[in-house]
């Protein structure tokens, strides 16, 4: 029989490569002692990666491609995801529709993203989604031309979404209304999808007026002339922006693969935030995100900015969450009825254990 007959099967390829190191000893005479010894060792390779790759939990993870996915890149680069047995499979998604679209059709396991999209899958959708962990409160500014000096400005203007029915979107149409700006009467909106197709449509196309813009895209777009009209959390308060989320039924089918997620991904953010490894977490955002040393720099001050950037250890903000509820039952159902934080939306028990087993 020969090795790649064996398939996966790792006693089928241990006895043909002690038969092969049998045939060597007799083709060679006394150097088959040395054979011998080479074979053993890679047996004894052989035999630890089959007991690595069994206790590897394959998990697919989807997340949008900009700077708040640093910590995933982390957690593959150094190795914190194996470590906690997870081989993390990251995918990076192109709008919030087709991540709530894939992860309903079972095309990845969890979501890092907004969690205002898990609300609108279980509110509009039917499905039956969870909220896992928190995560950070948007890290978002509202980007204009540098011809607009003033929320007023936008009026008969054009608004660049992601989609129009969920998290960053609501939160443009509050702050607009705020202004007296009333979609559809006042200004237009138009969806182009993840922060990096808003940012392209600001800079290429000077008629889309405005959008809201998260790191490292609003950095990048202020170096390019664009200006900032301010800070979400500013113009809005406290706000529950993004964090992990899973269909329920695949949660409670895998509560141990959720958990060493949750504390892999904690212990991923604790390297994020840890000032020791600033060097090592530039670097990779200039390799996955391409950016110039300067703006590597300033994104990641941003980063770890404590009112602006990551929540320490992804903690969910039940203030923030209120609000952003209380935002999405204002703005899209027209104020038609409220929106109770409760855990029909979350389940924050797995992120509970998974703390109380990280150090």
């Amino acid at each position: 029989m020969q090795r790649g007959q064996c398939g996966e099967n790792f006693v089928c390829m241990i006895a043909v490569a002690w038969a092969t190191a049998k045939m060597g000893e007799i083709r060679v005479g006394t150097v088959g002692k040395h054979w011998r010894v080479v074979m053993l060792v890679a047996i004894l390779a052989l035999v630890s990666g089959a007991g690595r790759a069994a206790e590897l939990a394959h998990l697919r993870v989807n997340a949008f491609p900009n700077a708040k996915a640093l910590p995933l890149h982390v957690g593959i680069a150094q190795g914190i995801f194996a470590r906690h047995g997870i081989e993390l499979e990251l995918q990076l998604t192109k709008s919030s529709r087709s991540q709530r679209e894939g992860l309903t059709a079972g095309q990845f396991d969890i979501a890092q993203s907004a969690l205002d999209n898990a609300v609108a899958m279980i509110e509009v959708a039917k499905a039956d989604v969870v909220i896992l962990a928190g995560g950070d409160s948007g890290m978002n500014e509202f980007i204009v031309q540098p011809t607009i000096g003033s929320f007023a400005d936008l009026k008969g203007r054009t608004i660049i979404v992601d989609a129009p029915d969920t998290a960053y979107a609501l939160q443009a149409k509050k702050i607009l209304l705020k202004y007296g700006l009333r979609e559809g009467a006042d200004y237009t909106v138009k969806t182009v999808g993840a922060v990096t197709y808003r940012y392209k449509a600001l800079i290429e196309d000077t008629s889309n007026a405005g959008a809201i813009l998260n790191l490292p895209f609003n950095i990048e777009a202020q170096a390019r002339g664009l200006k900032s009209l301010g800070r979400i959390i500013d113009l809005l308060g406290p706000y529950q922006a993004a964090g992990a989320f899973a269909m329920r039924s695949w949660a409670r089918a895998h509560p141990d693969a959720v958990e060493r997620y949750l504390a892999a991904y904690v212990e991923a953010l604790r390297f994020v935030r840890d000032p020791a490894h600033k060097a090592d977490c530039i670097a990779l955002m200039r390799d996955k995100l391409e950016l110039t040393d300067a703006t590597a720099e300033r994104t990641y001050a941003q980063l770890v900015d404590p009112g602006f950037g990551f929540t320490p250890d992804a903690r969910f903000d039940w203030q923030g969450f209120r609000n952003m509820l209380a935002l999405r039952a204002e703005v899209e159902r027209k104020g038609g009825g409220e929106l109770v934080a409760s855990e029909k939306y979350v389940d924050l028990g797995y992120y509970e254990r998974a703390i109380k087993s990280l150090p």
